[in-house]
């Protein structure tokens, strides 16, 4: 900038600290660039829970500095908050600008950037045979490639992550320091002169091949029909070709994995709009830097799915898509030449492999080869799964490129731990007004699943180097997490926060969207330990602030055999019909069960032996798929409801006439002759099913087709909804709980409130399962704190 003769420009100094999603996306080169073409001096730096800035110039070029970084910050970068101060000015006119090594400090910072897929430009790169990094499967930029499951400490800095044991070549260096390369301070930054290397493994470990040509024999051994076993960004994945029947069921068996879908990788956004219905949003949400894998409808022209192994996804209308988001997985894909079965390298109910090692011991049995490299992976990381509904976005497991992005508490709190439920399991850190939370853990049904629920809760609470003020649970007694957040609680000092689950459910998507209430939550799920000892699970629940009241729940029944029946849908059925034609029951279920079974579960109904009652909502989704003759036994969670979604089909769904197969009735209480009008206003209503079960057994004496059936009860739960909705009286409902990842459900009963004129709300940040469960216990324990 010239100035006239005479004249001298005022130069100012400000101070400025920028939190969010401002570190490991490009933050500080975006900065360093930014003020060097604006002729300003200073420096910016990393520190532990935000970038550092000093900058002084002109103040008309301090002012577009500043609005550029609100509005012209890297696409992955997230600024949440600039705070801006003057400062003393310095004598460093002819400075220039500078990036300063990162500093540590004991602050927290919560926002860490996620993994990243793969960039257009680290694409070409990989596909171009003149540039250096031609077919290198850990090509990275700023703007791409691993961030949460490689970082060790904070600041992010390579010395601080797995990258640290990878010594940067001379070319790499060079691109490293340049402010105007992409690559400019990227962390992870690799090439095949001095990165990780790939190398093939058999199931006992001994090397196969090593380098381009490991990759080569890969694609030999998925192309012939056997099954590889990937390392890839956050944990290991067993991948096959997608169109050999024979592979795929292998793959099922050798898993154990006997029925629920698997996820399916596609080359290209064009391949998988010939194979599936993908609207604008939906294409956005997959060629996104998260990627997840998307829940689509498939295409109905046989054309679309004939080379598909129809026991990928067997009798699912939806496919579980995602595109490459890795080099290596685009190099696998291409030269693969078709679609492949990328599931998650586990055996059923058990935790991912991250290790060599652990690969060797738990997948060699599955796995015919192994694909792995030796960078580090520091945390486990699945792959994310959503779905786009007629209300946005909605995850069903949150994890890579997702978390561990913080959702926003709306005040500042104290530091408290959250350890989750038992199925789905994530945990979380309240810090400040945020709360991050680890990515999908899964269920804690086995010892190995425990052991990494707490390697993540001491990952949480190491690298951010916090002691919590409280820890929160589940109420239920005899969860895993429960007991280790008691342990956890004793060895600190701290207060036990235990959080009723379904409470839980509601008041993390009132966090999500920063509601105080009253709200009416519908948590709507399988099961949760009710407040009063029982199993709930079919609640509506009136909640505000850390506080709730039950306002309605399902008419209780009893469960035979009490978990089995969770894997029987048969037993909840059972459950059901003794509650209205006692040991005439039989007449319906003789199909159902052996003739010595069938007297036994009479019997522990009669005596009421290990037969808990329940409210659950899951559990009578299960009941009404047996009648409709669907699957009696089931394999993995939510397969019965699934199917009784998936059996309404095209079906249309009238509202007319089935207001009344759900009629409320005040809870009856033994006490009710000594008790004041006052208390049995207080009461919950009781949402009575009998008439939707006999209404159902009419149905199919008279042959009713099941579609017709199915569509009739999602129709009379929206109409359920609406009902107890009113005799609430408030305006804002909160949709939570797994029932509402059924997507005629979930559209139903938001556009039947909508019609009666309440506001609806529904999870965009955390799944509306077991997956959002710490979110809510974070939301109630801080607030109770607070008190």
């Amino acid at each position: 900038m010239q100035e006239a003769p005479g004249q001298t420009t005022t130069l100012r100094r400000l101070a400025i600290a920028a939190r969010g999603v401002v570190q490991g996306v490009g933050f500080r080169p975006f900065v360093y660039n930014l003020a060097r073409s604006r002729g300003l001096t200073g420096w910016v730096q990393n520190e532990a829970d935000q970038v550092r800035i000093e900058v002084q110039g002109p103040a008309a070029e301090l002012d577009a500095f500043c609005e550029a970084l609100r509005l012209r910050h890297p696409p992955q970068a997230r600024v949440d908050a600039l705070e801006i101060r003057e400062t003393a000015g310095r004598d460093d006119q002819t400075g220039g600008f500078e990036i300063r090594s990162s500093e540590g400090h004991a602050s927290p910072q919560p926002t860490i950037p996620a993994d990243l897929a793969t960039c257009a430009e680290c694409l070409d790169e990989i596909r171009t045979p003149t540039q250096r990094r031609h077919r290198y499967p850990f090509t990275n930029c700023t703007n791409c490639g691993p961030r949460w499951s490689i970082i060790e400490q904070l600041p992010y800095d390579r010395p601080r992550t797995s990258m640290a044991r990878f010594v940067m070549c001379p070319d790499c260096e060079a691109e490293y320091r340049n402010p105007a390369d992409r690559r400019f301070h990227a962390q992870p930054i690799a090439c095949p002169a001095c990165g990780p290397t790939l190398q093939l493994l058999d199931q006992n470990g001994h090397e196969i091949a090593y380098g381009p040509a490991a990759l080569d024999k890969a694609v030999d051994a998925v192309q012939a029909g056997g099954v590889l076993a990937l390392k890839g960004l956050g944990g290991f994945q067993l991948v096959v070709d997608a169109t050999k029947e024979e592979a795929v069921s292998l793959l099922r068996r050798r898993k154990r994995r006997p029925d629920r879908p698997l996820a399916l990788m596609l080359a290209s956004l064009d391949e998988a709009r010939r194979r599936c219905e993908v609207s604008d949003e939906e294409a956005f949400v997959l060629a996104s830097h998260q990627a997840p894998i998307l829940l689509l409808r498939r295409r109905t022209d046989p054309a679309a799915a004939a080379d598909l192994a129809r026991s990928v996804a067997p009798g699912n209308p939806y496919l579980g898509v995602m595109l490459p988001y890795t080099p290596l997985h685009h190099l696998l894909m291409e030269a693969v030449g078709r679609p492949i079965v990328c599931t998650s390298g586990n055996l059923s109910e058990e935790p991912m492999a991250i290790t060599t090692e652990d690969a060797l011991e738990r997948l060699g049995s599955i796995a015919d080869v192994l694909l792995v490299h030796d960078r580090p992976i520091v945390r486990p990381v699945d792959d994310s799964v959503a779905r786009i509904t007629p209300d946005g976005l909605q995850i069903h497991r949150r994890a890579r490129g997702f978390a561990p992005l913080p959702v926003d508490l709306g005040a500042a709190g104290p530091v408290v731990l959250a350890v989750g439920g038992h199925l789905k399991n994530t945990v979380g850190l309240a810090l400040g007004r945020q709360a991050v939370l680890s990515p999908h853990i899964g269920d804690l049904e086995s010892v190995l699943s425990v052991e990494v629920h707490r390697r993540a809760v001491r990952d949480l609470v190491e690298f951010f180097q916090v002691r919590p003020a409280a820890v929160a649970c589940d109420l239920h007694p005899d969860y895993a997490s429960t007991r280790h957040a008691e342990l956890l609680a004793a060895e600190w000092a701290v207060p036990l926060v235990r959080v009723q689950h379904h409470h839980a459910h509601v008041a993390a998507a009132m966090a999500e969207h920063g509601l105080e209430g009253p709200v009416l939550g519908l948590s709507w799920d399988g099961t949760g330990y009710g407040s009063d000892g029982t199993v709930w699970g079919g609640e509506f629940l009136q909640c505000q602030g850390a506080e709730f009241r039950r306002v309605a729940h399902l008419r209780t029944f009893m469960l035979p055999g009490g978990d089995r029946a969770m894997r029987e849908p048969r037993r909840s059925a059972l459950g059901l019909l003794f509650e209205i034609f006692g040991e005439d029951a039989r007449r319906w279920a003789a199909t159902w069960f052996a003739p010595d079974e069938l007297n036994t579960l009479l019997g522990i109904l009669k005596r009421g032996f290990n037969c808990p009652r329940t409210s659950s909502m899951g559990r009578l989704f299960d009941a009404v798929a047996a009648l409709c003759g669907l699957p009696p036994v089931i394999t993995f969670e939510g397969h019965a409801a699934m199917a009784l979604e998936f059996a309404a089909g095209a079906e249309r769904v009238r509202a007319e006439g089935v207001g009344s197969l759900f009629p409320c009735r005040p809870e009856v209480s033994p006490t009710d002759s000594r008790s004041s009008d006052t208390e049995k206003d207080s009461r919950p209503l009781v949402a009575d099913w009998e008439p939707m079960l006999r209404s159902i057994l009419a149905d199919r004496q008279s042959g009713v087709p099941i579609s017709r059936i199915s569509a009739r009860f999602h129709a009379a739960l929206a109409e359920l909804a609406v009902a107890v909705a009113r005799r609430w009286g408030g305006r804002q409902v909160v949709l939570s709980g797994g029932c509402f990842q059924n997507a005629l459900l979930a559209g139903l009963v938001r556009r039947r409130l909508l019609e009666g004129s309440f506001e609806v709300y529904t999870h965009r940040q955390v799944p509306p399962g077991d997956g959002g469960i710490a979110l809510g216990q974070l939301s109630i324990a801080a607030r109770r704190m607070e008190r």
